[in-house]
């Protein structure tokens, strides 16, 4: 089979699930089903998900389509459960509860574009599936009943019978039952329900429609005495006061009855079980004597019905009564002695356990995940609910409020004014820094991670010391460098990488230094960051780190930290593996062991309602802010642009170096017309090295490793390929085109578009409007002077400069392809800048003139360069820094 195209749920305009399919669960199965499944969702995306809930849950489904399947079911169930649908058919009308609507929250699972998935969303998706059933009923000439046994045998309409239970203030007869049925009176526009005893005056003398109508209880009657008894005196065709016991005798049955085609309507407390008995285990009352997910949890178990708490001697004396329901506090709650015993059982076992074990935070907060399997319970379908004492309530209540958290003032020596957003992030790491935790800031790309961490770490540096490391890409060390010299310029750092690892017991780790920065491939070979205990241990673009199994995760977990801290976009994909991975680094034992997790989320499929418990659980610890939310784009510019600093590979280097050799020779002996050609083509050269040797050198290998551009380019779109987002990358040479092109294939899985001069006009019309689509293209590379003007490509929210023109009004121009009317994303634009070559100094002059004087250099080009003298000349091509 064709290998499934990713991001094929767009749904609801902006809002949309955008990975349906976990590509390797999927891939090379040769389903027939897949394959017309797809096509069909190709053809008609809302027809294909509403007729999805119609087949058996099939094992190619990944969670999202899973998802999706559940809530196409749910309306195919509700819309079988409507027992005038006969009478309505394409008018029916079919709502969710707001019980209903919570629960498909809760169920989200944690894939991309889980983020989108809202109450609008949600409901939006549900009118579109019931508008494909009202267009398809409305058209069908047989029966409502025969539409959905054509499509799915096992799917039954529902009579036109309900049977009623409600309570009744009799003493001796404190239940009510009555039969009714739904009938369209005449003139009316809807199905109005009617005691059954109305039946027989509407089809007397019709013997075959009334034995139709009742054929639903009859079919009851063959598997229920109590039913038969009704039926054969008459009585079920008038209400009835009725006993206890025959009301317990009812609520056992519902099952009988609602499987013959009858709906039941009964007390809440019985449906929803609010009345049951069960076992609460409050955890945390009090204040453990150190921080950490190490301390020592106080905790105490009770005795609850509904949320009254009896004692072991009340529930003793309820095992001695029959079976049945009994009245407690004018409460009615079932007595059903295999229950109550399992209750008592695992009541005293919790009992017993709080004189056995010490139960850390830890443990208190997996039990929200499998309080059986840690409490030893071996009851699956007993309630034990978990409930927070008031020091760990509080605790939890700050993490999740982080806006109500104590407030701590930056540093003098911090120099920067932080986004409101940000300085939550900041108090939120402090806190998290005092209660011993590790903790995860997961805000979009964009939103300023590292602006927040410089501040927290200053802080920490003045006013508790200690020593910080820091693990990251090779691509971001330029950014970190200029990022800390520019907001915190006080704080001494040491970068511990050297290009040739051959020599990399050289790099020593100097005490003097708060901040050492290093790579995760220097991670792996650094045997000294395993031998210091450092205060804290932070890594960027931590889903670095999301294959537990990899030699880079074993080194970076084995390097000893009293806090970790992870900083990513995208923290929770399509694989909750990831996830745990993520968590063992951070708060190790929170998710337990790779075996008890796998377990954990193999019962998702069964049970959905595992994803609430999960992110309940994790939610403390992650601090997620999404550039779509509203209080967040309040703050934000519509634009937002940023510098991406690139270091030169070896090769690079060494090819710089001897181009300035060249150049300084030449510059000597040139002058007028011959100096300024030599000036402007040797820039040109500067540009093709900085951006790949290959360029320069005429080759067409373009290996990664040869070009800090490439991984650059690689590090901010594996995020975009995460997050599903569209990128737009602008060269202004056309040969970087393909070789730019082809390296996105291989991060995105997929290739987008090259457009440059040479396309013609008429495929440039269809390359815009495929892009700007609702068919995932996840990237467009376009020459910057083809690129520049006359095209709308809204559909990204991502721009960036590979090489630069150096003239702000082309840049700019080429940015509004995307940042113009009908953008409704913030668009992030991302500005590569060589550490210590031409680029950076270049950046910098342009930087300081448009201070000065705006758009100064809008007309000139890279002509004003040609009037520096040699000796000016120079000093801007020397390479810089540490290089």
């Amino acid at each position: 089979m064709t290998r499934l195209k990713a991001s094929k749920i767009h749904l609801l305009n902006a809002y949309f699930l955008s990975e349906a399919f976990v590509m390797d669960e999927i891939e090379n199965q040769s389903d027939e089903n897949i394959k017309k499944w797809t096509e069909a969702f190709d053809a008609d995306k809302y027809g294909a998900l509403f007729h999805l809930g119609f087949l058996e849950k099939e094992s190619w489904f990944s969670p999202s389509i899973e998802y999706l399947y559940h809530i196409a079911t749910l309306l195919i169930k509700k819309l079988s459960q409507q027992s005038a649908i006969e009478f309505n058919r394409e008018t029916v009308q079919v709502e969710l509860g707001a019980d209903e609507l919570q629960k498909l929250k809760e169920e989200i699972p944690f894939v991309i574009g889980m983020e989108y998935v809202d109450d609008q969303w949600i409901q939006g998706l549900w009118a579109s599936l019931l508008d494909v059933f009202k267009t398809e009923i409305k058209v069908y000439e047989g029966t409502v009943a025969r539409y959905f046994a054509e499509h799915n045998a096992h799917i039954n309409i529902v009579g036109r019978v309900f049977f009623h239970l409600v309570e009744n203030k009799d003493g001796e007869y404190p239940f009510a039952f009555m039969a009714t049925y739904s009938t369209k009176p005449v003139k009316s526009k809807r199905a109005v329900h009617t005691p059954l005893k109305n039946a027989l005056k509407e089809f007397d003398g019709d013997e075959k429609k009334l034995f139709s109508l009742i054929s639903t209880v009859i079919k009851a009657a063959e598997k229920s005495a109590f039913i038969s008894d009704l039926l054969e005196s008459g009585e079920l065709f008038s209400p009835l006061k009725i006993t206890g016991d025959e009301a317990y005798t009812f609520l056992k049955e519902i099952e009988i009855y609602e499987e013959a085609g009858i709906m039941c309507r009964v007390p809440d407390w019985w449906k929803k079980k609010y009345n049951s008995v069960s076992v609460s285990v409050a955890v945390g009352a009090k204040e453990p004597s150190k921080v950490g997910l190490d301390a020592i949890m106080d905790f105490e178990p009770s005795l609850l019905i509904g949320d009254e708490q009896i004692t072991p001697q009340e529930l003793s004396a309820f095992l001695e009564m029959g079976e049945g329901l009994v009245q407690y506090k004018g409460k009615w709650v079932e007595i059903n002695k295999n229950k109550l015993e399992a209750v008592l059982d695992a009541f005293n076992k919790v009992k017993r356990l709080k004189t056995d074990k010490l139960l850390s935070l830890s443990d208190a907060m997996r039990m929200e995940l499998n309080v059986h399997e840690l409490l030893e319970i071996q009851e699956d379908d007993l309630e034990i609910t978990i409930s927070n004492g008031q020091w760990l309530r509080t605790v939890k209540e700050n993490l999740k409020n982080p806006d109500k958290i104590e407030k701590v003032d930056t540093e003098p020596s911090f120099h920067a004014n932080l986004r409101a957003y940000q300085e939550t992030g900041y108090h939120w790491l402090n806190q998290m820094s005092r209660l011993g935790f590790g903790a995860c800031l997961a805000d979009d790309m964009g939103l300023g991670k590292t602006v927040q961490m410089i501040a927290f770490l200053e802080h920490q540096r003045v006013h508790n010391a200690g020593s910080a490391l820091l693990v990251l890409p090779a691509s971001l060390i330029g950014n970190w460098k200029k990022e800390i010299e520019k907001f915190a310029p006080d704080m001494p750092y040491q970068i511990l990488h050297k290009s040739d690892l051959k020599n990399s017991e050289n790099l020593q780790i100097r005490e003097d230094k708060f901040l050492h920065i290093t790579t995760y491939g220097m991670a792996v070979r650094l045997e000294a960051l395993k031998d210091k205990q450092w205060t804290y241990l932070i890594l960027d673009e931590a889903q670095a780190i999301k294959n537990p199994g990899t030699k880079q995760t074993k080194a970076i977990k084995a390097i000893p930290a009293k806090m970790k801290i992870a900083m990513t976009g995208t923290p929770i994909e399509n694989k909750l593996g990831d996830l745990w991975s993520l968590f063992d680094f951070l708060n190790q034992g929170l998710l337990g062991t790779p075996k008890e997790f796998t377990n954990f989320t193999k019962g998702l499929a069964e049970d959905m309602t595992g994803y609430a418990k999960l992110r309940k659980m994790i939610q403390p610890f992650i601090l997620r802010r999404l550039k779509t939310d509203k209080s967040i784009i309040a703050d934000l510019p519509d634009k937002l642009e940023m510098n991406a600093y690139t270091t030169l590979s070896k090769k690079q280097i060494a090819l710089y170096k001897q181009l300035l050799e060249q150049i300084s020779k030449k510059l000597d002996v040139t002058e007028g017309i011959e100096r300024k050609g030599l000036v402007l083509s040797s820039i040109m050269k500067f540009k093709q090295i900085c951006n790949h040797p290959d360029q320069y050198l005429g080759l067409e290998a373009y290996k990664e490793a040869h070009s800090g551009k490439f991984e650059q380019l690689r590090a901010i779109c594996e995020t975009i390929h995460e997050k599903r987002e569209r990128v737009l990358i602008f060269t202004q040479f056309r040969e970087m085109t393909a070789p730019i092109s082809e390296f996105l294939s291989e991060i995105f899985l997929k290739e987008g578009f090259v457009l440059h001069g040479g396309t013609p006009v008429k495929k440039r019309n269809e390359i815009v409007e495929q892009f700007n689509g609702e068919h995932y293209v996840p990237y467009m590379v376009l020459s910057l002077k083809a690129g520049g003007v006359g095209l709308n490509l809204t559909a990204a929210n991502h721009v960036i400069h590979f090489d630069r023109w150096w003239n702000p009004a082309v840049e700019n121009q080429a940015t509004d392809r995307t940042f113009r009317i009908g953008q409704t994303k913030n668009v992030m634009v991302h500005k590569f800048v060589t550490k210590g070559t031409i680029e950076e100094k270049i950046d910098a002059i342009i930087e300081e003139k448009q201070k000065l004087s705006g758009d100064i250099l809008s007309s000139t080009g890279e002509q004003w360069l040609t009037e520096y003298n040699n000796e000016e000349l120079m000093q801007l091509f020397a390479l810089g820094g540490d290089l």
